[in-house]
């Protein structure tokens, strides 16, 4: 089963939130980052527009627009887009389609995940039968690296950067953009399991 690590960012936390950003990234080094136009500016609070908004990647003159880049080297794909919910499910699906064309079903991966997940569905899941449908290719059951520190041992209240070593960058900017975020989710899961993500 193929592992995707994954983070969102949101207007909040309550019932009605609406999803702001959401940044995935495989086992083996592929990307997808979204940034969402038409999240509930209503709710946008002075802390969301320094910590989350402030660390978006793509600007407004991108909206609409969908890019694939391939590293030379690893040949690793980082897709991005900034667009609506409808669009974003679009490319989501596309992205999760070839994922598992190359590597099979898919196993979900995020950090204290209960918003994570119900937002990754609301944005995914057919509801047509009243209960949300995912893609065939991922697993209904969610893992949470939470519990993992805790059965490793490890303070669940750590800093995830500081567990982890990830730094800010240009390209995932930091803590709170939603990249950086499922960056640093697979950098501590494969800490915990002492395993090495390149081998």
């Amino acid at each position: 089963m193929t592992k995707i690590f994954f983070d969102t960012e949101f207007t909040g936390l309550h019932k009605n939130t609406t999803l702001m950003s959401i940044g995935l990234i495989d086992e083996f080094g592929d990307t997808f980052y979204a940034e969402l136009t038409d999240y509930d500016e209503s709710q946008v609070n002075e802390w969301l527009r320094e910590n989350v908004i402030a660390n978006f990647r793509l600007n407004d003159q991108q909206a609409g627009q969908f890019f694939v880049e391939q590293d030379e080297l690893s040949l690793c794909k980082a897709t991005t887009i900034r667009a609506t919910k409808n669009e974003v499910n679009t490319a989501l699906i596309l992205w999760l389609a070839n994922q598992e064309v190359r590597k099979g079903p898919i196993q979900m991966w995020s950090d204290c995940l209960a918003y994570d997940w119900v937002l990754f569905n609301d944005l995914l899941a057919d509801y047509t039968n009243g209960y949300p449908q995912l893609p065939a290719q991922i697993h209904y059951i969610p893992m949470d690296i939470c519990p993992l520190f805790e059965m490793k041992g490890v303070n669940p209240d750590i800093s995830r950067e500081e567990y982890s070593g990830r730094k800010a960058s240009y390209w995932t900017g930091s803590k709170h953009n939603a990249l950086h975020d499922a960056l640093t989710i697979k950098d501590c899961y494969y800490k915990l399991q002492n395993e090495d993500p390149t081998a």
